[in-house]
């Protein structure tokens, strides 16, 4: 929809949102309109270089070809009925999703939080099932984040956060252990452990990586307590950090896994992995979704994974990631640069102020995201070329400067 057509101006229409709508993010200011590749358009035709992706959502760039032809079709064909009838595109993503991330089953969900939620109730039920009443308990890291519900937003390890703060007591059988810690994570194992859930890497929490003597330890970890291993890789997935999976570049495997965000390429969808022996604990009845792995959705994460693979976007992720990340230790004020592949973090010093320059950087035709007041977030579309990573460097080179001067 196009803002001529409904014949307000910007103003009008921001002042509608502030009216009408509970408003829980910062706003950007700036009306986006139109979305093509590496860019969102103004009304005005204005392009804005997207270092954002949907927060790490359009992994195939923004309105894909391929993806809103699916999507076209497939509202043509049938747009939404339940999970009774077969669907075709829902059982052709289940093979592809399977086959790349190298499980046997998955569940359909419609976010990365539900994706999580039913990753705790399949682990709650597996462990219950099979050892007892007692066996329900999942440790999490701290400083994680694993959704907004109350089952993940209590596996989310930020206590006393304004995520969970306000809301009373969380839901119980969550602990939490200090990341990349593996003695912490051991010493926190109980005899109510049923599983360790953790990104691969923190995204939300300052875009910190897992270590791989990390990584191998839970496993090993695990398998020694006879507990399951569940990684959240709802931002890492689909070729996020240099591979299909974060796993996979690991080479770790989770016992359970959860994807969204870069799955649909713009459509709200999640699912859950996992093998045939941990599934069968979810049977008729103990778990369910009217919307989750919809004819729509299921047709356009099929045409976006589809190019995920076609076009090995998770090989130019590593490439460009790596670059990123090199020249992002040039940017001034700059404390580290990190992260893995297209998922970059760059961590200033105290002198400026993260929230600020993500602003100056809007105006000056960037989007990026802050972490708190010291972290800028990069997670562009995996269709970044060497170019534009220059451009989105320079800008934020500027950007900060501005800042630092009290230009903004």
């Amino acid at each position: 929809m196009k803002l001529s057509d409904t014949g307000l101006s910007e103003q009008e229409l921001k002042d509608m949102a502030k009216t009408y709508m509970i408003e829980t993010y910062e706003r950007y200011d700036f009306v986006a309109e139109r979305a093509e590749g590496m860019y969102l358009y103004d009304p005005q035709g204005n392009a804005y270089l997207d270092f954002y992706g949907g927060i790490a959502v359009n992994n195939a760039g923004n309105c894909n070809p391929k993806v809103v032809a699916a999507l076209r079709e497939q509202v043509g064909d049938i747009m939404h009925t339940f999970n009774y009838p077969y669907t075709i595109p829902q059982v052709l993503l289940a093979k592809q999703v399977c086959e790349a991330s190298g499980f046997d089953k998955i569940f359909f969900q419609n976010s990365g939080t539900e994706a999580n939620e039913v990753a705790i109730k399949l682990a709650r039920k597996y462990g219950i099932d099979h050892f007892g009443k007692h066996k329900f308990e999942i440790l999490s890291a701290l400083n994680s984040f694993h959704g907004r519900t109350f089952g993940s937003l209590a596996a989310t390890g930020q206590p006393g956060s304004l995520a969970q703060d306000g809301f009373g007591q969380m839901t119980p059988g969550f602990t939490y252990a200090k990341f990349n810690d593996l003695e912490d994570f051991k010493a926190n194992v109980t005899e109510n452990t049923i599983a360790i859930m953790i990104e691969p890497v923190q995204g939300e929490g300052g875009v910190n990586p897992a270590t791989p003597e990390f990584i191998e330890g839970l496993r090993a970890l695990c398998d020694e307590k006879d507990i399951l291993l569940i990684f959240d890789e709802v931002q890492t997935g689909w070729g996020r950090t240099g591979s299909i999976f974060a796993w996979q570049g690991y080479g770790v495997k989770p016992d359970i896994l959860t994807m969204a965000k870069g799955l649909g390429g713009g459509v709200p969808i999640g699912a859950m992995v996992t093998t045939d022996a941990i599934a069968a604990a979810l049977t008729p009845g103990t778990h369910g979704s009217t919307f989750g792995g919809s004819p729509m959705c299921t047709a356009a994460a099929l045409a976006e994974t589809s190019e995920i693979i076609e076009r090995n976007l998770p090989a130019n992720a590593k490439t460009l990631g790596e670059y990123m990340i090199e020249r992002g230790r040039e940017l001034p004020h700059i404390k580290e640069s990190r992260g893995r592949g297209l998922l970059v973090g760059f961590e200033f010093d105290s002198t400026v102020n993260a929230v600020d320059i993500k602003h100056a950087a809007l105006k000056r035709g960037l989007l990026t995201t802050a972490i708190g007041d010291s972290i800028i977030r990069c997670i562009p579309p995996l269709i970044v070329t060497k170019q534009q990573v220059d451009e989105a460097i320079g800008i934020l080179v500027d950007a900060v400067n501005a800042v630092a001067a009290g230009e903004e």
